[in-house]
C-alpha cells in the first residue's frame, strides 16, 4: 500500500527484455538504493514492483507480461525519469490517499494549461473509467496522488502545484505522453456492488 506522495525520482539505467514477454528494469537513485531490502515493494510510476537486487546506487525490478501490458513500464527507455515511493509502513503519515500500486489502465496527456506557477493538466481516459472519477475526488497518475478538478465522459483534469510539477515526472512529460492511472479503491468496490444489484419496484 502506498500514499501517492512521491518520495524521489530515479533514472532508468538498464532495460533488459527476456524471452518470455517480461523485462528487468534497473533504476539509479543513490540516496534510496542503500535503504532498500530484497523483496521490498516500491511504486515505480505508481506500479507496485518488488526489489530483486540492489547495490549502493541502483536497484532492479522484474516486470511480467501482464504488468507491461497494463502499464507504461513497457515503454520506458534508458535515461527516463521515474517516480519512486516506498511502501507505507504502520504508523507512517497518510498524506495522500490509499494507493495500491495496481494500475487500472493508462491515459494520455492531452494538454497542459499554465497559469503563473500553477499547471492544469488534462488526461484522456478509456471508455468506462470516468465513472470512477468525481470532482474533488482522488486519482493516482504515474503514482502521484492528485485531486480531480473536472471530469467529462472521456477526460479529466488536475492542477499541479509547483512542488508536484518540479519534483515528479508529470512536470516535464509533454502532451501525447502516456501515464499510469489508478482509480480510487472505494469507488471501484462501490461500482462493482452497484453493478451486481437487482432493483425491484
Amino acid at each position: 500500500m502506498f500514499t501517492g506522495l512521491v518520495q524521489t525520482r530515479g533514472t532508468v539505467e538498464t532495460v533488459e527484455n527476456d524471452a518470455h514477454g517480461g523485462r528487468t528494469l534497473v533504476v539509479r537513485e543513490p540516496a534510496l538504493a542503500p535503504k532498500l531490502e530484497l523483496g521490498e515493494s516500491v511504486a515505480v510510476n505508481g506500479t507496485c514492483l518488488t526489489v530483486v537486487a540492489h547495490d549502493a546506487a541502483t536497484f532492479a525490478f522484474q516486470a511480467g507480461p501482464e504488468t507491461l501490458a497494463k502499464t507504461v513500464l513497457g515503454g520506458l527507455a534508458l535515461g527516463d525519469p521515474v517516480n519512486l515511493e516506498r511502501a507505507l509502513r504502520v504508523g507512517d503519515a497518510l498524506g495522500g490517499h490509499f494507493v495500491t500500486g495496481h494500475i487500472d489502465t493508462t491515459g494520455t496527456i492531452l494538454e497542459k494549461q499554465p497559469a503563473g506557477e500553477w499547471l492544469t493538466v488534462w488526461f484522456s481516459v478509456p471508455t468506462g473509467f470516468t465513472e470512477l472519477l468525481v470532482q474533488k475526488g482522488s486519482v493516482a497518475v504515474d503514482g502521484v496522488s492528485l485531486t480531480v478538478v473536472d471530469v467529462t465522459p472521456d477526460r479529466f483534469s488536475v492542477m499541479l502545484i509547483p512542488h508536484t510539477r518540479d519534483h515528479t515526472t508529470l512536470g516535464p512529460k509533454p502532451p501525447g505522453a502516456k501515464v499510469n492511472l489508478e482509480f480510487d479503491l472505494i469507488a471501484k468496490h462501490v461500482r462493482k456492488l452497484v453493478q451486481g444489484m437487482t432493483i425491484t419496484i
